[in-house]
């Protein structure tokens, strides 16, 4: 790998000159290496890009790392990522993607994971994003996250992008079991004419079946983000989204959310807050002796925790 994948690598995984336990590392469209574990199973597909993950039935602890990069322009990656998550497992998965171009051609990377998640199961799954690079041409991650959830099951997902995404469009779609919950903290920032839409569509089929969606986003200079949010209550179910952005320059965010219940035992809530950092929060840390601009990045830091 040459330098610009093994940064990619170390910003959005746990990369030290390599990585342990179960991993595919995949660079611009190609699998560069690959291991199973004993208890996780990593397969290439047959038929189109990408991989058949298994992990066996009561599998704890363990952490699987899946990061892709594209290091320079005219790279347009798609890959397509089947997870098998076996009852009463507990796993971490981190999928960090970056892409990188130093001249005027587009590096793109579409990833699409599924999620089939049994019984019983426990699982988080890491997201970093990040574009790096100098060149004009645009850089682009369009991920799909495709999620059904058994019974009784967690799914915390986590997802990051702070830095040099061109365009991104990131779709998240899930079914949630009886006595599950399907729960997402996502945290944005765009800056110069960067693009970001985020849609979510999430159905609750089971009794005592819960979301938890809290998206985080700051808009910089002239960067623009939307947030599309459908949530539907399709059973006795309790659902709960969370919309936060700050703007600043000439930055744009719009906020659509949808709530659909279904079920007389449904409960479904929203919250949402757009706006400028408050001059009053300025004024405490300048108090302090940090520059305007100073408390500014201080609050943002903050906000995107």
């Amino acid at each position: 790998m040459d330098k610009n994948a093994e940064e990619l690598l170390r910003i959005v995984s746990d990369w030290k000159g390599s990585l342990q336990g179960a991993h595919s590392i995949r660079e611009n469209g190609m699998s560069v290496e690959m291991l199973s574990t004993d208890h996780i199973h990593i397969e290439p597909k047959k038929d189109k890009p990408g991989l058949d993950i298994t992990v066996d039935k009561g599998t704890k602890g363990e952490t699987m790392y899946i990061p892709a990069c594209v290091t320079h322009g005219g790279v347009d990656d798609l890959v397509y990522n089947d997870f098998y998550i076996e009852d009463d497992a507990d796993v971490t998965i981190v999928a960090g993607c970056g892409v990188h171009t130093d001249n005027g051609e587009m590096a793109r990377h579409n990833g699409i994971h599924r999620f089939f998640i049994g019984d019983g199961c426990h699982v988080r799954y890491v997201e970093k994003h990040v574009g790096t690079g100098k060149g004009r041409g645009r850089r682009s991650i369009d991920p799909v996250t495709d999620v059904t959830l058994g019974r009784d099951s967690v799914m915390e997902m986590d997802s990051t992008q702070i830095k040099g995404v061109s365009d991104t469009h990131r779709m998240t779609r899930a079914k949630v079991g009886e006595g599950s919950s399907f729960i997402v903290h996502e945290r944005i920032m765009t800056a110069g004419d960067e693009r970001a839409i985020t849609d979510f569509s999430i159905d609750m089929d089971g009794d005592g079946s819960s979301v938890d969606l809290v998206s985080r986003s700051v808009a910089r200079d002239e960067s623009h983000q939307a947030l599309h949010s459908v949530i539907r209550g399709n059973a006795r179910c309790t659902g709960h989204s969370e919309c936060d952005a700050i703007i600043t320059e000439r930055g744009t965010v719009s906020a659509t959310p949808q709530l659909d219940a279904n079920n007389i035992e449904a409960s479904l809530i929203h919250e949402a807050a757009i706006g400028k950092i408050a001059g009053e929060q300025l004024l405490k840390l300048c108090s302090f002796g940090l520059t305007e601009e100073e408390a500014e990045e201080k609050i943002i830091q903050g906000f995107l925790k």
